[in-house]
């Protein structure tokens, strides 16, 4: 049974290594390969025969690495399948531990292969880095309490996907209920947002013993590694050799003061505008002068010819790029019971081509949602071509602009949903999003600060930090009578879970698409070109030259973050 939701993709290349006929889920057909990569490197006499020593191995974890995914995709689209379940956990346990010890020992070959030497500096800059890094951090014992660690995540996965609400009569999935925190009716609002947090609450005790499940397994990786804590452990891993703990510490304090006075000058206009006081968690989504919510779209296929006819005004070549996505099956956007929550884009290494997941339910947030997944889309398909494995893949931080850059040059056409009163007010809606997100990724990632750095922390202490963080960057809404979905509320934060450390790439990233957004001001050619010319680099350089490839500065620091609220504000004036 086939739950992948395409089926027979096009080959970017034949396999010259890999046999055309493998089981890439059995390990002892897998082995082999490796084998022969071990044999074949003290046998290379030339920089080209070491070249396609390493493109060898960049075949086969693409292979392996689509095989993932593929069983990845399958669970997240059908969390309540028992085939999906076994198949993507019969992965995590039974091949990537046996991978991770065989990409270690590569690793040490090539960093100790004479031939090293002479490869071109520049073309291999990161890729050396990287891999002395891999080899730096991996241990023997880490490997089982990573699989441990993939299986205890994907049960969050589980459990949050498998959440429900009896809604006036009707069994709603959680992400369907938002679409009601948008309704102008203030009472039917709360009793939906109050629904849903209680049904929250009812597993938060579950949540809380799955993350002191993880929190434990990091700790004990972290140790094994011989780092200090998990906070000082993830920022190498992660390969953030461009900014520290202490740069994100700044970055919080930049938020705290450049944006926050913004913050609560929306919140402000909101109460006012609304006639409330005080305002509450259920008052932050609704339109502030109570017209109907904004609906976009019916049906999932009138959001994608919409979204291709937005493409199509944006550039050619990406527009061609989404048609074969659509045409290919590589989307799968609606929402419904047993799906995974959240979105996402994966790629699908081998053959080079993204895939997206979503969970729509005809609301604004989808477009914003459908515009940010393309342009990880638009990623993958800008840096297809390039033969180093690795370097298909760039850092998170640049990633996350390629995505967010792709919302605000998508959003200059909006009119393929709205009418114009409509598109602005769209427009209005989604920068105000990005003033109120820099609070929530400083809080998230503040938290992980604190909860990393405090090992042996007890529940309390935890709760405590969260809600000293909430004090800090929650602006003006009042939880009055709601306190503990207060203290619960970064249960739903999936990233803390499944990705930890990796929430203030989003706020890195936004400050370069806001970047790219200011440059199509003054120069949209150019901009776009700029925005392409830094996908198309892929991984092959490092961030700051990313950033810079793009249009961009790589600083998250005051003076970077100051001219770009102002801009967002003075866009926003425009529109009331």
């Amino acid at each position: 049974m086939n739950l992948l939701p395409f089926t027979n993709l096009p080959v970017h290349a034949p396999r010259s290594f890999v046999p055309a006929q493998i089981d890439l889920g059995d390990w002892r057909q897998i082995a082999p390969l490796f084998d022969r990569l071990d044999g074949r490197a003290p046998q290379c006499q030339s920089p080209a025969e070491f070249e396609r020593w390493i493109l060898d191995q960049g075949e086969i974890f693409a292979a392996l690495d689509q095989e993932g995914s593929q069983r990845y995709i399958a669970m997240t689209c059908h969390t309540d399948s028992p085939e999906a379940e076994a198949s993507y956990l019969h992965f995590v346990e039974k091949v990537e531990p046996e991978l991770k010890p065989r990409q270690f020992h590569l690793a040490k070959l090539f960093l100790a292969h004479p031939l090293r030497a002479q490869l071109d500096k520049h073309r291999y800059e990161v890729f050396d880095r990287d891999t002395a890094l891999l080899v730096e951090l991996f241990r023997e014992e880490n490997v089982p309490l990573q699989t441990e660690e993939a299986k205890l995540g994907q049960q969050y996965q589980k459990l949050s996907g498998s959440l429900t609400v009896n809604f006036r009569g009707e069994e709603k999935t959680l992400v369907q209920m938002g679409r009601y925190l948008e309704e102008p009716d203030r009472a039917l609002r709360e009793e939906a947002w109050t629904l849903v947090a209680q049904r929250r609450l009812q597993v938060a005790d579950q949540i809380e013993e799955q993350f002191e499940a993880l929190l434990k397994l990091r700790e004990q990786i972290a140790r094994n590694a011989g780092f200090e804590n998990y906070l000082a452990y993830s920022f190498r891993a992660k390969g953030r050799f461009d900014y520290t703990a202490e740069d994100c510490g700044k970055f919080h304090s930049a938020v705290d003061i450049e944006f926050m006075p913004a913050v609560r000058q929306l919140q402000a206009d909101r109460k006012r505008q609304l006639g409330v006081d005080p305002l509450g968690p259920w008052d932050t989504a609704v339109d502030p002068l109570s017209r109907a919510p904004l609906r976009p779209f019916a049906e999932v296929d009138e959001m994608v010819t919409r979204t291709q006819r937005v493409f199509d005004k944006v550039d050619a070549e990406l527009a061609a790029g989404f048609a074969q996505m659509r045409d290919l099956k590589l989307l799968d956007l609606a929402n419904r019971k047993g799906k995974a929550p959240g979105g996402y884009q994966s790629t699908l290494a081998e053959a080079r081509l993204p895939f997206i997941f979503m969970n729509s339910v005809g609301v604004q947030r989808d477009v914003e949602t459908m515009l940010h997944e393309a342009g990880h889309a638009f990623h993958t398909l800008a840096a297809k071509n390039e033969d180093i494995y690795p370097y298909r893949n760039a850092p998170i931080e640049f990633c996350e602009v390629a995505s967010m850059a792709m919302e605000l040059l998508g959003n200059q056409h909006l009119e393929e949903f709205y009418t114009p009163a409509e598109a602005n007010r769209a427009r209005k809606t989604h920068l105000e999003g990005i003033i109120g997100f820099f609070p929530w990724m400083a809080t998230v990632d503040a938290f992980q600060h604190w909860i990393y750095s405090h090992p042996g922390h007890t529940r309390a202490e935890r709760t405590a930090a969260w809600l000293a963080l909430m004090d800090r960057f929650g602006g003006d809404v009042s939880w009055a009578g709601h306190e503990s979905a207060r203290a619960n509320l970064w249960h739903r934060q999936l990233h803390i879970f499944l990705h930890p450390f990796y929430y203030v790439e989003y706020g890195i990233a936004q400050l370069g698409a806001l970047q790219v957004w200011a440059n199509s001001h003054r120069d949209p050619v150019k901009a776009l070109r700029d925005y392409k010319a830094g996908l198309a680099l892929g991984g092959s350089r490092p961030l700051p030259e990313l950033f810079a490839a793009a249009g961009c500065r790589f600083d998250f620091s005051a003076e970077t973050v100051r001219p770009l609220v102002a801009l967002t504000r003075s866009e926003l004036a425009k529109f009331n």
